[in-house]
């Protein structure tokens, strides 16, 4: 995800990347204008913008508030935007550890998969103090089409959450439509170009019906990604005293997938339980 949205940065800002696999950032800056560092401590107060995309809450803790992370590097008043998706009640603490020594941090977690990192194109949910996401409003359009401040430190944690439940229900209804039209002689095509313009139409039916009916799950967002997801709202659920019944479900499902050996493969193969 990374990847391009900084290759999209770079065409109306100087950017410096980093990745802890050093040959993917030589790679990047063969493609995009641009600088690299090798380390996480050459991040240094000449910075403006920090915007970091990664995989959990140990991760985010590690290029911030560690003892090896950036926060001691940063100059007062510079933005930490932070595109993961963790737990709430963590980008609450870092953005207060944050605002201890003068950064101003987002928590801005992202939806639209690979598709909408290449096209520039996601939708970006965002919790933090308004003036910080007004100074930073315009960046985020670089690669983000549909931007949304929506409150405090961990609204948009909190908003992603809701995207996350709303997707596992929104894949298993599929995963179940595709497997009930593949024992039928209907084309996949046909079906698709008419109950898409019915009250069925999602971005995953548009998106992913015919893919997965080709049994392709290579798009980017993980079973593993949405596992550890699903564990944060059903964490994030019980402060709340929700229950999140078919959530729960389809989550044992995507632990069937792991089982059975999927957990790369994207959401969508979901339907493969059906199928193998």
């Amino acid at each position: 995800m990374g990847y391009p949205m900084a290759g999209h940065l770079s065409k109306i800002n100087e950017v410096t990347v980093y990745n802890r696999t050093v040959s993917k950032s030589q790679k990047w800056i063969k493609e995009h204008n641009g600088k690299f560092i090798s380390k996480l401590s050459e991040i240094e107060e000449r910075f403006d913008f920090v915007i970091s995309c990664i995989g959990n809450d140990n991760d985010l803790i590690e290029i911030t508030t560690s003892k090896n992370g950036c926060f001691k590097n940063l100059n007062r008043d510079s933005i930490f935007i932070d595109h993961s998706t963790v737990s709430p009640k963590l980008v609450k603490k870092i953005s207060e550890d944050a605002e201890k020594v003068g950064i101003k941090f987002l928590d801005a977690p992202i939806s639209g998969g690979e598709a909408g990192a290449i096209n520039g194109a996601l939708s970006i949910m965002i919790g933090g103090k308004l003036k910080t996401y007004n100074d930073s409003e315009e960046l985020l359009h670089a690669y983000g089409k549909k931007i949304k401040f929506m409150g405090q430190s961990g609204s948009g944690q909190l908003t992603k959450i809701i995207n996350q439940i709303c997707i596992a229900g929104l894949v298993q209804g599929l995963a179940e439509a595709v497997h009930f039209m593949k024992k039928t002689d209907l084309s996949a095509d046909d079906v698709l170009d008419v109950i898409s313009g019915g009250a069925a139409q999602s971005w995953q039916l548009d998106n992913r019906l015919k893919t997965m009916s080709e049994d392709k799950f290579n798009f980017g967002f993980a079973v593993d990604l949405m596992r550890k997801d699903l564990g944060i709202a059903f964490d994030q659920a019980k402060d709340f005293g929700i229950n999140l019944d078919v959530t729960k479900i389809v989550d044992q499902y995507y632990l069937e997938l792991q089982k059975m050996g999927h957990n790369k493969l994207d959401t969508s193969s979901l339907v493969k339980r059906l199928t193998e």
